[in-house]
């Protein structure tokens, strides 16, 4: 018996699996850097609002959790300590935005507190954080 000898072929890559990969892997990156958004605050349970406008410039982030605990640009601060960091924080800005998150379960005395200390600092450019209510 005698076997025909086949030709080598030789070693291709194929172009359109490759693009199809590459694609992907770009799909998966765009998708993965607009989920990432910059945001300095605690996750709290936020109210919900039909009017609510999104303001992101140079900002403070003021949290206040279920347990009324208080953090600023997520490091917990004592109520007795807020103002002070406030102060050091806004000096030589002061057109800084800040944001209050307050969970909607904490009592709305925490959030006129917070409130309260934030003007007392100086800084007039105050917002409540709110979802967007459909």
């Amino acid at each position: 018996m005698r076997l025909t000898e086949q030709p080598i072929k030789r070693a291709r890559i194929e172009m359109i699996p490759l693009i199809d990969v590459v694609f992907l892997l770009l799909i998966f990156f765009i998708y993965t850097m607009l989920s990432m958004t910059i945001h300095k605050g605690i996750p709290v349970l936020l109210p919900k609002a039909k009017t609510g406008l999104i303001e992101r410039e140079a900002y403070l982030s003021i949290s206040i959790t279920r347990d009324q605990r208080i953090f600023l640009d997520e490091r917990e601060v004592p109520m007795e300590g807020l103002l002070q960091r406030l102060m050091e924080k806004s000096k030589g800005q002061p057109h800084l935005i800040v944001f209050i998150s307050g969970d909607r379960r904490v009592p709305y005395e925490w959030v006129i507190r917070v409130l309260d200390t934030v003007r007392a600092s100086g800084l007039n450019r105050v917002s409540l954080e709110t979802h967007w209510k459909e």
